[in-house]
């Protein structure tokens, strides 16, 4: 008798499923459905940016951005491949739509694939802040902060170069923190010994320039293999108190970021070439970084970028978005930010000149050293499609870097 219970519960709740799947939105009168997406490329600067729209039936779009990969026809490929998926589905469920595109897509995506399907989900929060009447930072838990900390990359081939470069941005913007690279030209054609120390005076130059409280982090950019070159690289570094090492070594190898690691006393920072809650679960419990810097626009979305945060939580560790990207990019950053609570600082370019400033209608400025939460719905900002035509797109590459000896290096 009791194992005629246990089936019959069973055959039930196998029934209800389909009709629990069903069951209608809390809080509004009817659902939503994806109508169409849509892509623009816009070309700024030396690369594109790559936008997303998802229209629906109700009259609410969502944007986002996705990341400018390169070969950025690809990724407006796998958008409109992925459109064929999600038109008729209802864009607030969000979790579901992202497992859609993950999920079916059988591979874990690489580059291309997780840009495409990252720019989609911004625009899904977007419509669902909108539907909702709220910033979409509210609907990621509220706000745990009034304002997100910035920085921004000074540049420069000489010391004194680059060291009144930092100079001027934390002027003109009131910086509390600046990054730079330590490298000068023709990194990978340089002998170790001059890498090396050249890296100490450009970091001291910057130092010097700044004082004693600015943050400053100094970005190798993964254009070393051996660990053994970053530790050399750290220990001239070290006296100028960085505020981190970022990328000190390519990131295949997590096994040598954590052999690094036991030799540096820099905080050490990594994530942006890393893709979902996956390959950081990997990274976080080698407990080989102080700070990760997944890619909103890379690494999954929003939710896919809060995950990781709440893993790297666990293990006591930071996040500081790496956010190259467009001002859609910075905004869509900033509710995240807004919403976690081990958020450390955000990477920015100021959109306060053309071509940025024209790409969104109204977008977030930065006011001595932080930008203010937006408070209307959505992400509170709009694209300047109007815009676009001034700006179009085209094919462009990362440039290429060769040893002396002709063999390719790192970039």
């Amino acid at each position: 008798m009791a194992e005629m219970k246990r089936r019959e519960f069973l055959a039930t709740t196998v029934v209800a499923a389909p009709f629990l799947q069903a069951a209608p939105q809390v809080g509004v009168t009817r659902g939503i459905k994806i109508t169409d997406v849509k892509t623009f490329m816009v070309g700024v600067d030396n690369r594109n940016l790559v936008f997303v729209k998802v229209e629906t039936d109700q009259g609410i779009h969502g944007i986002g951005e996705a990341y400018s990969c390169g070969p950025d026809e690809a990724t407006v490929a796998v958008v409109q491949d992925f459109k064929r998926w999600l038109v008729g589905q209802e864009p607030r469920n969000i979790e579901h739509l992202w497992a859609t595109m993950y999920n079916f897509t059988r591979f874990p995506g690489g580059l291309v694939v997780n840009a495409a399907l990252s720019g989609i989900e911004h625009a899904l929060w977007d419509i669902a802040g909108k539907a909702a009447g709220l910033p979409v930072y509210m609907l990621l838990g509220g706000k745990c902060r009034e304002k997100i900390r910035v920085y921004q990359s000074a540049g420069g081939g000489e010391p004194a170069q680059v060291a009144d470069s930092a100079r001027r941005l934390v002027e003109t913007y009131g910086y509390t923190a600046v990054k730079m690279s330590p490298h000068q030209s023709d990194t990978n054609a340089r002998p170790y010994n001059y890498v090396a120390r050249m890296a100490g005076q450009r970091v001291a130059a910057v130092r010097q320039a700044l004082g004693p409280d600015v943050d400053i982090g100094v970005d190798v950019h993964a254009k070393f293999f051996e660990p053994r070159r970053a530790v050399r690289l750290a220990r001239e570094i070290e006296p100028h108190n960085p505020f981190w090492l970022e990328e000190p070594i390519r990131p295949e190898n997590v096994d040598a970021m954590r052999k690094l690691a036991e030799h540096v006393s820099i905080p050490l920072a990594s994530g942006e070439c890393n893709y979902t809650k996956h390959e950081f679960r990997t990274i976080l419990q080698a407990q080989c970084l102080d700070i990760v810097q997944p890619d909103i626009c890379l690494c999954g979305g929003v939710i896919e970028m809060k995950k990781i945060a709440a893993m790297a939580e666990a293990h006591y560790v930071m996040v500081a978005p790496h956010n190259p990207m467009g001002p859609l990019a910075t905004t869509v950053n900033v509710h995240f930010a807004a919403s976690t609570p081990n958020f450390l600082i955000l990477e920015y370019h100021p959109d306060d000149q053309a071509p940025r400033k024209d790409l969104l209608k109204e977008p977030l400025m930065v006011k001595d050293g932080y930008i203010p939460l937006p408070n209307k719905p959505g992400w509170g900002v709009e694209l300047n499609e109007e815009a676009f035509r001034r700006y179009p797109a085209r094919p462009w590459r990362r440039g290429f870097e060769y040893r002396a000896d002709g063999s390719v290096g790192w970039i």
